[in-house]
């Protein structure tokens, strides 16, 4: 039956994630909503924010359009997450996949929108970020919430809000990182799992995340070793420093120039698809800073992006993994 004719049948799944500028001339809408975003910059006062990310904007936008033209004129994020939902309505043809970004286009109120008009009465929101964050996927499910509450569409509602420890991502994880070995002996690299970072402030104050981000590489050290993968070292570090703020620490940066005589491969552990932290920063950025620090050899894993084994383990979450029930 198809699904769009007949979706009161069916269940749907909104893909949350971030998003980033679609073209250049979207770059400063990006910054703007990014940073007016009470979960990014926490200031209360509504007004008060709203001015302090128009500076923050204003002083980034120049910075922030030539990353973007370094890897093609926009963020990679909307293609991809277009790809894999194209992928998981293929394999999972009993529910309907699609995809909303925070702070680009698609917003969560167009595309809730769409589903409202369509007729679904069974939602799940996915939010892309494997640990949970106050930042990423508590701000994700509020946008949707908010969204769904002008529409005045009040559908079955559930979340999924962390898959950072289900065995079939992980494993994905491990197949990739093995990939992009290309049968290099792993005891030859250290092993870097970059996830981006936050202030520290946040963490004090409550946040999961970064006991999260432990978690899961003292997960993925088992995997490896199971999996037959053994690394001189295996590190945690974090990336994407904004501001002038105390953010957890050691740097991926700092990390690099630690382990500056061995090879090194990062893997960016708190990102499911590929976007300019990953693609500028890791690839680009930080490859430049490892060549000057003469490192004999330095790898990126990508993101699982819409590789078939991540399309898989998210059908698998929806099938077993356990919901948040949010109507």
């Amino acid at each position: 039956m198809d699904t769009l004719t007949s979706p009161h049948l069916q269940e749907a799944v909104v893909l949350l994630n971030m998003g980033g500028p679609n073209h250049l001339h979207e770059v400063e809408l990006f910054l703007q909503n990014m940073f007016n975003d009470p979960y990014i910059l926490c200031i209360k006062n509504t007004r008060l924010r709203q001015l302090i990310a128009k500076f923050i904007t204003k002083s980034r936008a120049h910075k922030s359009r030539a990353i973007y033209e370094r890897i093609g004129g926009k963020s990679p994020i909307a293609a991809l997450s277009a790809q894999l939902t194209q992928k998981l309505n293929t394999l999972d043809s009993s529910r309907y996949y699609t995809y909303a970004m925070r702070y680009a286009p698609p917003h969560a109120f167009n595309v809730l929108e769409q589903l409202q008009e369509q007729g679904f009465m069974r939602l799940t929101l996915f939010p892309m970020y494997p640990q949970y964050s106050t930042t990423t996927t508590l701000s994700s499910i509020q946008d949707a919430l908010r969204a769904l509450k002008v529409l005045d569409y009040t559908p079955l509602l559930s979340s999924i809000e962390r898959f950072y420890t289900h065995p079939l991502y992980n494993q994905a994880i491990v197949q990739s990182i093995a990939h992009t070995l290309k049968g290099r002996a792993p005891e030859e690299f250290v092993l870097i799992f970059s996830v981006h970072g936050l202030p520290e402030r946040m963490i004090l104050e409550g946040d999961p995340y970064q006991a999260e981000c432990i978690h899961h590489v003292s997960l993925l050290k088992r995997a490896l070793l199971h999996a037959s993968l053994r690394f001189k070292r295996i590190e945690l570090a974090y990336q994407s420093k904004v501001g002038p703020l105390k953010w957890l620490e050691p740097s991926t940066e700092e990390m690099i120039e630690r382990h500056r005589k061995h090879k090194i491969l990062i893997y960016p552990l708190a990102f499911s698809i590929d976007n300019s932290e990953t693609i500028y920063e890791l690839q680009i950025q930080y490859r430049l800073n490892a060549e000057r620090l003469a490192v004999r050899e330095y790898l990126v894993c990508p993101c699982l992006n819409d590789q078939i084994d991540f399309a898989k383990a998210i059908i698998d979450l929806l099938a077993h993994a356990p919901r948040t029930i949010l109507s």
